[in-house]
């Protein structure tokens, strides 16, 4: 019998993606032998409400600029597809649909980690994914009853940072793919 898939679940806003979510990815599938990770942007994070962000086909697409030559990532629009906001729980419970025989990851940071328990429904989001949390301070505390897979390392791309450094009118930002920033600068997203 073969053994089963290992499929990590990357959401987020991507807002732009940026190399340090490319290579947070990489890692995780370097440490746990992953045979995909999943992108999953979304409308809307319910932990962002009120933050205006690029319209959603901009990011969706910007992912799948960013991704392209990676045969182990794969864009997801199903958090996209459906009414915001867009709860973890939900698109782990549709994943588990989609991929029966899989085992399931999350990636994540370790803000989120800490936050996790103030989601709507952790513990079925745990019952359905092993976690992958990444942090630059040193290995989180351990949740009761979650599995967490600890992700070393630093990166310092920030989304926030590359969206004023574009408002800004700077070009040629070491954090972006460049094919990412020909398409914002194209779509003239995030200027001022």
């Amino acid at each position: 019998m073969s053994k089963p898939r290992r499929i990590a679940l990357f959401g987020g806003t991507f807002d732009p993606i940026h190399l340090g979510h490319l290579e947070i990815a990489r890692r995780a599938k370097e440490l746990l032998d992953l045979d995909e990770v999943r992108f999953l942007p979304c409308h809307t994070s319910p932990h962002k409400r009120g933050v205006a962000s690029a319209p959603a086909a901009d990011r969706l697409e910007m992912v799948r600029v960013a991704i392209q030559g990676l045969p182990w990532a794969v864009v997801d629009d199903f958090d996209l597809s459906r009414p915001p906001p867009s709860y973890s729980y939900e698109t782990a419970e549709e994943m588990t649909r989609r991929f029966p025989e899989s085992r399931l990851f999350w990636i994540m940071g370790a803000d989120q980690w800490r936050a996790l328990p103030q989601w709507k429904k952790p513990e079925r989001l745990a019952e359905l994914v092993e976690f992958i949390v990444f942090a630059r301070d040193g290995q989180p505390e351990p949740h009761a009853d979650w599995t967490m897979h600890f992700l070393t390392g630093t990166h310092p791309a920030s989304a926030t940072a590359i969206r004023q450094a574009l408002a800004d009118g700077l070009k040629g930002l070491p954090w972006l793919a460049p094919e990412v920033e020909h398409l914002i600068r194209l779509r003239r997203l995030y200027a001022a």
